[in-house]
């Protein structure tokens, strides 16, 4: 049976996270029924073709869709694995007392997202260098690392 649009999650990501877009990968590796859809806060047309979801709220946490209702922070974590049947992974965060918790520290890590990225690439080869696609958290550079564009350091 195909899905409707009603039955998929949108889950509206930072795609220059290395971290987060290693989540969103691994995520959608485990989505054998297409039932997650993943947009980049960063594709040139964001804006025009998700006009319902701020910019600058979604870079500060987690936003997603799902049945007509807007999803934010661990809700989308959450709702992301019981889709894929991970939702055991994720089960405690949602536990009386762990979740008061657990949600302080997804905005924590949400706020410190890109060093604890470049933390955990560099020590751990976790995510994408963030410097291989050429972009470290928005500053162009060339394949050989130098700035580009007039910028200097």
């Amino acid at each position: 049976m195909a899905n409707t649009t009603q039955s998929i999650l949108t889950i509206y990501y930072d795609g220059d996270c290395p971290m987060c877009s290693a989540e969103m990968a691994h995520l959608k590796g485990k989505d054998d029924r297409g039932l997650i859809k993943l947009v980049n806060l960063h594709d040139a047309n964001f804006n025009t073709q998700n006009p319902g979801i701020d910019f600058d709220q979604a870079m500060k946490i987690l936003h997603g869709h799902y049945q007509g209702k807007l999803l934010l922070g661990l809700e989308v974590t959450h709702r992301a694995w019981t889709l894929v049947g991970k939702g055991f992974w994720v089960a405690p965060l949602n536990w009386p007392v762990i979740k008061p918790i657990s949600h302080w520290l997804y905005c924590w890590v949400a706020k410190y997202r890109h060093p604890i990225s470049t933390f955990l690439s560099r020590v751990f080869g976790v995510g994408q260098q963030p410097c291989d696609s050429g972009v470290c958290y928005g500053k162009r550079h060339d394949v050989k690392g130098k700035k580009t564009d007039g910028e200097k350091g």
